[in-house]
Order: structure tokens, then C-alpha cells, then sequence
């Protein structure tokens, strides 16, 4: 129980917070998220680098986050290349206080894409026709394909998935947390959309449910080559914030993309 209620009060004030915070609010909670998912993400791959060098690469790579609130994808875009630049000038600058540039300039790049761009997507997501209820369907997509992983794999878990990078994960809760999520996005679907039908929710789940697993697997990459278990404790039994959304950065892309252009 002492994970249990937790997430079900974290998901309940998702859902409130979704459906009825301003936008601007909304934008600002997310640059929030996004500062302490890139705290965690550097203290994970960058311990080499404190104070002031840490507050401005987590600034840098925010950028594209920050970006979003204009609600447009080109600016995000633009934000994304002026961040990219930012973080080479921050290496070039302080180059000889930093023990490990080149390792900094890659992670710094790689975080900023993987959070702070990826991250951005939720924003754009909210700001389109339906987009409160399609945010909650992907968010809901995702926990379901978390839990159904969880539970199958612990049930009919027997060939691992990738164990060199995350020893738990197996076929049999992949495939489980595939399924689950594909159930989770057509009901879930039906229930808040309009004007989409069964197959297309089907499609949705389908492509965005592996991707899940995919943004999982990044994130145990990192905590794996750092030797930590989780990316931080801000959550208590939930772990790091990025333990909690890595899933969700991954799916937010392709969700956007397929909707601005009308795929689905």
C-alpha cells in the first residue's frame, strides 16, 4: 500500500490538474517537471559537474520546454537549435573547468532531446482541439502498459528482455504491457474523444505502447551505466521523477505528430 496510494493520489491530481489548470499554470508545472527531471538526469550522467556549471546546462537544455508555451512547434524547434548552441558555448567557455567536456557536451545534447524537447510535446498536445482528453488518454496508455509489464512479467515472465540493461524486464511483461496499453487507449478513448473510432484508438495503442518500453529501456541504460537504482528519491517508493516519466517522454512525439498531421 505504501506505493499504491501514493500513485493513485499523484494520478488523481493529474487528472484535475489536466483538465482544469490554465494553461499558462499547466506550462509552468511542466517547466517545473522538466527542471527536476534534468536535475536528476544530471546527477545520474554528470557528477562531475556542481554549482553553477549544473544550474546553467539544466537552464540550456530547458530551453525547448520553455519554448512550448507558445503552443507552436517551430518555436520549440527554434528553441531546440538555440539550446544545442548554448551547450556547446557553455562547454567552449568553461572548458578547462570541466573534467570531462566532451562527455558533458554529449549527455547535455542527449538529455535536452530526451526530456526537455520530448517533454514539450505535452504542452503542444494540451493546446490542440481535444487536447486535455488526449493528454489523459496517453498518460493513462502509459500507466496501464507500465502495470500490465509489471504484472505479466511477474506472472509469465521466464526469457529476459534486454538483461545486460535492465535484468527485470522480460518478453512476457513487454508484451503484456503492449496489450494492456492498447486496452487502456481504446477504452480510455472512446469514452473522452469524439470522432475517432475503434481501429484508429487500436492503431495508437499499438505504435505507442512499444515506444514506452523503448523510453523505459533509455532511462535503465543510464541508471545502469551509473550504477543507481533509481533517479532520485523525490517520490519515495515511486523513486526519481524521471523513473516516473520516462515512458511518457517517449510517447508524446509521435502522439503530436500524429495528430497535427492527421494520421490518426
Amino acid at each position: 500500500m505504501g506505493r499504491v496510494i501514493p500513485g493513485l493520489l499523484m494520478a488523481a491530481f493529474w487528472v484535475v490538474f489536466v483538465l482544469f489548470a490554465p494553461s499558462d499554470l499547466f506550462w509552468l508545472f511542466s517547466c517545473l517537471i522538466g527542471a527536476i527531471a534534468l536535475y536528476e538526469f544530471f546527477r545520474m550522467a554528470c557528477p562531475f559537474i556542481k554549482g553553477h556549471l549544473q544550474f546553467m546546462a539544466i537552464t540550456i537544455s530547458l530551453l525547448p520546454l520553455i519554448g512550448a508555451g507558445s503552443g507552436e512547434n517551430l518555436t520549440v524547434s527554434a528553441c531546440l537549435y538555440a539550446s544545442l548552441l548554448g551547450i556547446i558555448l557553455l562547454v567552449i567557455t568553461f572548458y578547462s573547468q570541466i573534467k570531462k567536456p566532451f562527455e558533458l557536451l554529449g549527455m547535455s545534447i542527449f538529455g535536452t532531446l530526451t526530456i526537455a524537447f520530448c517533454l514539450a510535446h505535452l504542452v503542444l498536445i494540451r493546446s490542440l482541439d481535444q487536447g486535455h482528453y488526449w493528454l489523459l488518454v496517453l498518460t493513462t496508455m502509459t500507466g496501464f502498459s507500465d502495470t500490465g509489464a509489471y504484472y505479466f512479467g511477474r506472472a509469465f515472465g521466464k526469457k529476459k528482455l534486454c538483461p545486460a540493461i535492465s535484468p527485470g524486464k522480460t518478453l512476457a511483461g513487454a508484451l503484456g504491457g503492449v496489450g494492456s496499453g492498447m486496452v487502456a487507449t481504446v477504452i480510455f478513448g472512446l469514452v473522452l474523444l469524439q470522432g475517432i473510432d475503434f481501429l484508429e484508438l487500436l492503431l495508437i495503442g499499438l505504435v505507442l505502447s512499444p515506444v514506452g518500453i523503448l523510453g523505459d529501456l533509455t532511462e535503465s541504460i543510464t541508471k545502469r551505466t551509473m550504477g543507481v537504482k533509481d533517479s532520485g528519491t523525490l517520490l519515495g517508493g515511486h523513486g526519481g521523477l524521471l523513473d516516473r516519466i520516462d515512458s511518457l517522454l517517449f510517447t508524446g512525439p509521435i502522439l503530436y505528430y500524429l495528430l497535427i498531421f492527421k494520421i490518426v
